[in-house]
C-alpha cells in the first residue's frame, strides 16, 4: 500500500508539473497571437474568418464558473436537492459536468428580480429552456452550443450558419436602422477594428437564454461580439452584453473557438423541429400515445 500511496504521489506532482507547463506554453502562444497576422480573406483587406467553428467548454450547460449538479433541474429532496422528475430516469445524462465559467470575473451582474427570476427558470428548465423546443437559440447562445457552425464570408458580405435548428444569420455590412420586429437571432451590423471582426446585435426576443441553467435578458439586451484571429485554426470570441432591464452594468463572456479541421467539416442538417413534435403536439393526436412516469412507476418515486 505505501508503494502504491508514493507512486500515486508521484504521478500527481507528475501531472501537476504537466499542468504547469501546459499552462507556461498557453501564456507564450496567448503572447505570440497577438503578433499573429491572418490571411487575407476575399476582397485582400479583412483577415479571412470562413470556415466551420466550434466552441469547447461547458458553457452551454451554464457560462458562470460551476460545480457539477446532479441535474438540470432539481427539487427539494430530503437532504438536498435531487433531480427533478422530468429529467431523474435520465440520470448523468441530464447531470451537469463543472466549468470554469466564460463570464468576465465569474458572476453575471443580476438586478435582485433578475436573479430571483434566473434560479426560478433553472427550478424548471424543463418547461422554459427554449433549446427543448427546438427554438432558435439567439445570440450569443448559439456561439458555443455543442454543435458547430460556420462562417462565410465574401468580398463585402458575411453570414454565420448554425447547425443547431439551421439558424442563419445574414450581416448587414451597413446600419439599416432599427429592425421592424425582433427575432430569435436579432439583427447584426458589421464592422471592422482592425483584424477583428466586430458584430453589433439588436432587436433579440427575449424569449432566448444564454444557457441551460436559466440565465436570461429582456428585449432591451444589445450584444457586442468580437471575433478575433489568433492563429491559423483559432479565433478568440468576446461578446459584451448591456441590458439595463436585467444587469446592474454591462459584462462581457470570452472563449477560444476552435477549426473543425477534418477533410470534409461541413454543417450538417440538425433542423430539430420535428424532433419535439410529440413532446409539443402529441397529446393532440386522434388517437393520443402514453404520456407520462415510465410504465410501472408511480407519482412520487
Amino acid at each position: 500500500m505505501t508503494v502504491l500511496s508514493r507512486s500515486s504521489t508521484f504521478l500527481n506532482f507528475l501531472a501537476l508539473g504537466l499542468a504547469l507547463a501546459t499552462a507556461g506554453g498557453g501564456v507564450a502562444a496567448a503572447s505570440d497571437a497577438k503578433d499573429y497576422v491572418a490571411p487575407r480573406g476575399p476582397g485582400g483587406v479583412n483577415p479571412d474568418l470562413n470556415g466551420v467553428w466550434q466552441a469547447l467548454n461547458a458553457a452551454h450547460y451554464d457560462i458562470e464558473t460551476h460545480m457539477a449538479r446532479a441535474s438540470l433541474s432539481l427539487r427539494d429532496g430530503p437532504h438536498g436537492p435531487v433531480p427533478d422528475l422530468a429529467t431523474m430516469y435520465l440520470g448523468a445524462v441530464a447531470s451537469v459536468p463543472p466549468g470554469l465559467g466564460v463570464v468576465e470575473g465569474g458572476k453575471i451582474p443580476y438586478k435582485p428580480e433578475a436573479l430571483a427570476k434566473r434560479d426560478e427558470n433553472r427550478r424548471l428548465w424543463v418547461e422554459r429552456d427554449p433549446e427543448i423546443k427546438c427554438f432558435l437559440p439567439g445570440v450569443p447562445r448559439a456561439t458555443y452550443m455543442p454543435q458547430p457552425f460556420q462562417i462565410l464570408q465574401g468580398d463585402k458580405e458575411i453570414e454565420i450558419v448554425y447547425q443547431f435548428a439551421g439558424a442563419v444569420r445574414n450581416i448587414y455590412s451597413e446600419d439599416p436602422g432599427p429592425a421592424p420586429v425582433d427575432s430569435w437571432m436579432g439583427q447584426s451590423v458589421a464592422s471592422w477594428d482592425g483584424d477583428t471582426l466586430v458584430l453589433t446585435v439588436t432587436s433579440l426576443l427575449d424569449t432566448t437564454w444564454f444557457d441551460r441553467a436559466g440565465n436570461h435578458h429582456s428585449d432591451q439586451m444589445t450584444v457586442v461580439e468580437r471575433y478575433t484571429p489568433t492563429g491559423p485554426n483559432h479565433l478568440r470570441y468576446e461578446a459584451t452584453i448591456t441590458d439595463p432591464e436585467t444587469f446592474t452594468r454591462p459584462w462581457k463572456i470570452a472563449m477560444p473557438l476552435y477549426r473543425r479541421l477534418e477533410p470534409n467539416a461541413m454543417i450538417l442538417d440538425f433542423k430539430c423541429v420535428e424532433f419535439v413534435e410529440e413532446l409539443m403536439y402529441g397529446e393532440w393526436r386522434r388517437n393520443p400515445l402514453p404520456r407520462g412516469l415510465p410504465k410501472g412507476t408511480k407519482e412520487g418515486e
